[in-house]
């Protein structure tokens, strides 16, 4: 699958290569950032991550805040899409949430909503928005989650997508379903996370949640890290080319094209 932008991030990997070897907190001058008209201050994609208290060992703030920065910039590079170089993170009971038509959420196993949240959560997404979740593995972290989402929405399943459906072919055309591993387990050989109950099926699965009238509100990314390979681009240029270039940005620049255009 061609991508756009291997030579910038192979520059870009020369300029920012120094900064992960002792992983300090990340500088915002060392990433890309943009302007826009202010006329159209409105009218920009804003990436939301949602703010969470956690449950487990790892939170909300998984992988932030340079995966947030690097998402955003290529969606402003590699589409029609005006982005606000700013991503926000805020909570689900928070007054502001229904400015922003997208949100995510990671590390799911980690989540138990408050009643306040999984009723914001819901009317949200009635109202017209639309949730992605990314990087949980195996069926101990699905059946978690899974209890969490039927608090929100207890008369819904989500449905498994075939790779016949629009979100894998609108922008970047896949000819699988795409799967990114963390760079920690990658380096140690695994193609997936080796968590309890993976062995049964390891393989990438894409579920929605739908409304009454057929249209996708929650996309959840099971058995995956794609956020990962947004956060990692410069740090091992192999990791960039197998899973940031050719499954993380491609993936995510159609889910948020999808969630935008619907």
């Amino acid at each position: 699958m061609g991508f756009l932008v291997t030579i910038t991030c192979l520059v870009a990997a020369q300029n920012f290569g120094r900064r992960w070897r002792n992983r300090p907190l990340p500088d915002r001058s060392e990433f890309p950032i943009w302007e826009n008209d202010p006329e159209f201050a409105n009218d920009v994609f804003t990436f939301a991550r949602i703010r969470y208290e956690p449950h487990y060992f790892r939170g909300w703030n998984g992988d932030y805040p340079e995966a947030d920065w690097n998402i955003s910039y290529r969606l402003q590079q590699l589409t029609s899409l005006k982005v606000n170089p700013n991503p926000v993170s805020l909570y689900l009971t928070d007054p502001n949430l229904p400015r922003y038509p997208f949100i995510f959420i990671i590390a799911p196993r980690s989540v138990i909503f408050t009643d306040a949240e999984a009723q914001a959560l819901r009317q949200y997404l009635l109202n017209g928005g639309f949730l992605m979740v990314d990087e949980f593995w195996g069926n101990e972290q699905w059946n978690h989650f899974y209890q969490q989402l039927k608090r929100v929405f207890p008369e819904r399943e989500p449905q498994e997508l075939s790779l016949d459906h629009e979100i894998f072919h609108n922008v970047y055309d896949f000819q699988e379903k795409p799967q990114a591993v963390a760079i920690h387990f990658w380096r140690q050989g695994y193609s997936y996370h080796p968590v309890p109950g993976i062995e049964d099926d390891p393989a990438p699965h894409f579920y929605g949640i739908f409304d009454d009238q057929g249209q996708m509100m929650v996309l959840l990314c099971y058995n995956n890290d794609l956020v990962d390979g947004w956060e990692r681009e410069t740090e091992e240029i192999e990791y960039f080319r197998q899973y940031s270039e050719r499954c993380s940005f491609p993936m995510g620049i159609n889910i948020i094209t999808y969630a935008m255009t619907h």
